[in-house]
Order: structure tokens, then C-alpha cells, then sequence
């Protein structure tokens, strides 16, 4: 389905969501996973008013946003960078706070659609997984260089994949005879290694791994940890983060930031909660809310989709 990778994953919802923060002229709204520029787009098109900022670590998917949001003139400012690094961004921009931020998390559809990133276990490609390639070692050096043990605790922390030790001794094996390169060879090990039972579950056998290589790669989890608090450090009160993630170890992230963000830090049994341990936060999901099946239906990639959003209520007190 080539329509795929421009249909961004639950935009009405992320939208409406952002609404009530981005009515106000001159409200800036940062996009934190610009990617092929999808939500970037509408957020500017439904807010004629505000100022987007919108940030990616791959440098084609800038060239192409670039191209696309090239008629919003200075409207729309598109840095290379990392999500987390979103403080620094707003202070060279000389931006004290903002009213809207949204994650798209996950890999990008044009990532998975070029075949030369080696990102999807489909098709053959040379392993590398960089969302920058400009930085960092590739999924085939980690593969290559990394102890055993370091390589289990990967694919279990990461994947959530029962059979790393099995998948990894036949790594280890085959690397020994040959160091990796390609992701076809990979796929074909890891289905020789698992067990009958664990071939029938699950979609691709491949997938947890790719997924645990990829997040290893990129530092994903390190750096949704920083960017979920850093994003509403950056809000103005009124201002709301709204997140999409695609897998249970991101989801759960955001799940704790937003929840501690949201509770009261009182010490139990005071009558009167003084203002210093009100909640910052207000919940704007309960739980976390899923893509429609009209929405999987126009969009595979939406399936695994779970939205979650915050509004600031209150200023952080020092």
C-alpha cells in the first residue's frame, strides 16, 4: 500500500487534542518527529495562528518536510535534531515556553519504505538501522562487536523476545564464520533458531529482534525518557503534550512521566493540600486511547498505535 506512509497515524484525534492549547495567535506547537512532515502539516494548515517548530535526526526526512512545508515561509522552522534534545532547541530559538507538543514515536514510514536502511525484516538490506546516519554505530556493528550477554539482555530489555539466548548463541556461531551484514541472513538464523511452537506466534519471528536492534541503535528509550519530562518542563500552562507510541516499552514511559506529573505529592492525611504538591498535570486520555478500525484499516501501521495526552495546570513550583 503506497498511500501508507502519507496517512500519519490518528492525526484527527492528535489534533483535536491539541486544539484548546493552540487557538490563541501566536501559539508555538513543537513537532518533535517531523518525519515526512504528515502531522507538521495539518498542525499548521488547522492553526493559522501558530508558530511550528519541528524537529528530526534524519536529514533526508528534513530535505523532504522541507520541500513540502517550504509554503508556510517562517511559519514553520525545521531543526536536525534529537527529540531529547528539545531544551536546547527552544533556548538557541530564544523560546521560553510552549503551548503544544507532539511525539510521533517509532520509526518514520519512509525509514521502513527505503529499502537500503535495513529497518524491515521484508526485504534484504544492509544492516544498519541509523535513523541519522551521519552518527553512530550500525545494527551490523552491534551485531558484530557485542559480547553475548550484552546482546541477550538487548533482545530481552528491548525486544521482549523469550528466545534471545537461543537466537544469540546462533549469532554468536555465525558471526564467527562470517560477521553480518545484510538483514536477510539475520532473518533466515533467527528463524532456524526458534523452536516450532514460537514460529506460530507473533507475526514475523524476526520482528522483537529488529525492534530490540533498532532501539539499541538510536538510544530510542534513553531518549523518550528525556524528551517526555523536557517536553513538559517546556509548557506553558494551559499547553499540552500529546504522544503516540507504537510498543509497550515507550507507551510505559510516557505512562509514568504523565501519571507522576498528574498526582498529588502531598504527604498523606494533610487536610488542605498546600499548592506545592497540587498536580502539575491533567490527564486528557484515560488509559491510553487506540486508533479506530477504520483508522488500521486506511493505515497497517496504525495498529499498534496508543495515544496519550497532558495539559499543564499548574506552574512547576521551585
Amino acid at each position: 500500500m503506497s498511500n501508507d506512509r502519507h496517512v500519519p497515524v490518528m492525526l484527527q484525534r492528535c489534533l483535536d487534542m491539541l486544539a484548546p492549547a493552540l487557538q490563541r495567535p501566536g501559539a508555538v506547537v513543537v513537532d518533535c518527529t517531523l518525519g515526512l512532515g504528515g502531522h507538521s502539516e495539518a498542525l499548521l494548515e488547522r492553526f493559522p495562528e501558530a508558530r511550528l517548530v519541528a524537529l528530526d535526526r534524519d536529514k533526508e526526512a528534513l530535505r523532504l518536510s522541507g520541500e513540502r512545508l517550504a509554503r508556510y515561509g517562517d511559519r514553520a522552522t525545521l531543526v536536525h535534531a534529537v527529540y531529547d534534545e528539545l531544551p536546547e532547541v527552544l533556548d538557541r530559538l530564544g523560546i521560553p515556553k510552549v503551548d503544544g507538543v507532539l511525539f510521533d514515536l517509532g520509526v518514520s514510514s519512509m525509514q521502513l519504505d527505503e529499502a537500503d536502511r535495513g529497518f524491515a525484516y521484508a526485504q534484504d538490506a544492509p544492516l544498519d538501522m541509523r535513523m541519522d546516519q551521519t552518527t553512530g554505530i550500525s545494527a551490523a556493528e552491534v551485531l558484530n562487536t557485542y559480547p553475548a550477554g550484552e546482546l541477550v539482555r538487548i533482545l530481552r530489555a528491548y525486544g521482549e523476545e523469550k528466545q534471545a539466548k537461543r537466537i544469540v548463541s546462533a549469532i554468536v556461531r555465525e558471526r564467527e564464520k562470517e560477521p553480518f551484514t545484510h538483514s536477510a541472513r539475520l532473518v533466515e538464523l533467527i528463524r532456524d533458531a526458534l523452536p516450532q511452537a514460537a514460529k506460530r506466534t507473533g507475526g514475523n519471528p524476526a520482528k522483537r529482534t529488529f525492534q530490540a536492534l533498532r532501539i539499541e541503535v538510536n538510544h530510542e528509550l534513553e531518549s523518550v525518557e528525556k524528551a517526555i519530562p523536557a517536553a513538559v518542563k517546556a509548557l506553558a500552562v494551559g499547553g499540552r503534550v500529546v504522544v503516540l507510541s507504537y510498543q509497550s516499552l515507550e507507551d510505559r514511559i510516557v505512562k509514568g512521566v504523565f501519571a507522576a506529573g498528574a498526582a498529588t505529592t502531598a504527604p498523606p492525611g494533610l487536610p488542605v493540600v498546600p499548592e506545592k504538591y497540587q498536580p502539575r498535570l491533567k490527564l486528557l486520555t484515560r488509559g491510553a486511547e487506540l486508533p479506530t478500525e477504520d483508522e488500521v484499516a486506511e493505515n497497517r501501521r496504525a495498529a499498534p498505535a496508543r495515544l496519550r495526552g497532558v495539559e499543564r495546570i499548574r506552574e512547576d513550583v521551585q
